[in-house]
């Protein structure tokens, strides 16, 4: 019983020195996540579409409880059951739409915890649109979308070391847009049309330095 008390005290030790950072310690990370996405004005939400992230990342440590994250992330967003109007025959069709963007936050990140394996980042994004288009017929719309989207990232994770310089991590991500991701529009009584969306990613991180 001894033996494996003291196994676990030297285990818990060694799991401390890994997992604390430390000022000028820089860490890459890269991560797949699943999405779930909407747009929204003042008055109307839409159905939410699915799509999923890939993402790379580097977290540069101003001390072992704050760092500044940067990611650059292929985002999949949209939503569900909207219509598509078709101009040559007047119909409109029930569809979907699915917006590609290239997303760049950069965030404070917040480490906590008794061993900082926690985490709490905050801070703004800027998207480029990538592409869009209806889900039923295929058609490029992207020429009705502007092509940056501004607004606020926020994360919360935690992370679990697998060595002195592996970690493996597990968070929620979410995004919410301030700007109009419409062009065109010349109804007076229309109101901006901005983007959420929010994600559930796992990765990795290792230490470069």
């Amino acid at each position: 019983m001894k033996k494996i008390a003291c196994f676990v005290l030297v285990a818990f030790g060694l799991s401390l020195n890994m997992v604390a950072q430390k000022k000028g310690d820089i860490e890459a990370g890269f991560n797949i996540g699943y999405n779930s996405s909407s747009v929204s004005d003042s008055r109307n939400t839409s159905d939410s579409g699915n799509g999923f992230n890939i993402g790379g990342s580097l977290d540069f440590y101003l001390s072992n409880t704050w760092s500044i994250k940067t990611k650059l992330i292929y985002d999949q967003k949209g939503w569900n059951n909207d219509v598509y109007y078709d101009a040559n025959s007047g119909n409109q069709y029930a569809t979907d739409y699915n917006l590609n963007y290239l997303t760049v936050p950069v965030m404070a990140n917040w480490h906590f915890g008794n061993t900082r394996n926690w985490y709490l980042n905050f801070g703004p994004y800027v998207g480029f649109l990538l592409n869009a288009k209806d889900a039923r017929f295929n058609n490029d719309v992207t020429d009705f979308f502007n092509n940056t989207d501004f607004g606020l990232a926020f994360g919360v994770g935690v992370k679990i070391p697998v060595s002195d310089k592996v970690k493996l991590f597990f968070e929620f991500e979410g995004q919410g847009g301030f700007t109009d991701i419409l062009k065109y529009q010349n109804n007076y009584d229309y109101s901006a049309v901005t983007n959420s969306r929010g994600s559930f990613n796992f990765g990795v991180n290792f230490l470069l330095k």
